[in-house]
């Protein structure tokens, strides 16, 4: 296991729940995004074997995950939609190189620290949703639990690609790391997974 380079607020996952129904409805558009990802990888780079089969495995579970979160939010008679996208991975994926193999590396380290990012915080979401009592916090845990192996998998890939070229895989994944906590540190306050939580100044009244 790999660290981020800077960790969340610990009281990020208690504002986070203040907007819950908006958390779940991107959770759900994240889980679909992370499965398109991996079917990315595939159809891009089809001649690296060693990818496809685990990456299509892959898919179909944040496709599940997908399902899951669509059923939580039928239950909460929330209805999933469009919403404006958090600038996070977009602001992520700029450092990638625009030369292979390196563009490849990048890209799938990149796929993983947003994999650990998220492994994070859905951990804090299974404690806060323990401290409530609420049947959310085996699934979030669950989650938490899919989300180590996939930021494993894609930085095995990562290494493996690396092999080849004699890149430096782990200096270039603690530059990403490094770059991520900089996204996450100037991103916008808003009840999103990866940006920074809003901070309420009282009932009503957001920051």
């Amino acid at each position: 296991m790999f660290e981020l380079s800077e960790d969340t607020e610990v009281d990020w996952a208690e504002t986070a729940l203040k907007d819950l129904d908006e958390i779940l409805v991107e959770h759900a558009h994240l889980e679909r995004k992370a499965a398109q990802s991996a079917m990315q990888f595939m159809v891009r780079y089809p001649e690296r074997e060693f990818m496809q089969q685990p990456l299509s495995a892959l898919a179909r579970e944040e496709l599940e995950h997908f399902e899951a979160v669509l059923e939580i939010l039928r239950r909460r008679g929330v209805r999933f939609g469009p919403q404006r996208a958090s600038s996070y991975a977009g602001r992520l994926l700029a450092i990638v190189r625009r030369d292979e193999p390196g563009k490849l590396i990048d890209r799938l380290l990149c796929a993983a620290v947003i994999e650990a990012r998220s492994c994070e915080r859905l951990k804090l979401l299974a404690t806060a949703f323990q401290s409530t009592g609420s049947e959310l916090a085996g699934f979030y845990q669950e989650l938490a639990v899919a989300e180590a192996r996939h930021y494993s998998l894609y930085i095995d890939f990562a290494r493996r690609v690396g092999a080849d070229s004699d890149a430096d895989v782990d200096h270039r994944l603690t530059e990403i790391c490094e770059h991520e906590a900089e996204v996450v540190r100037t991103a916008p306050e808003s009840p999103r997974l990866h940006n920074r939580p809003l901070r309420w100044r009282g009932a009503g009244d957001r920051a």
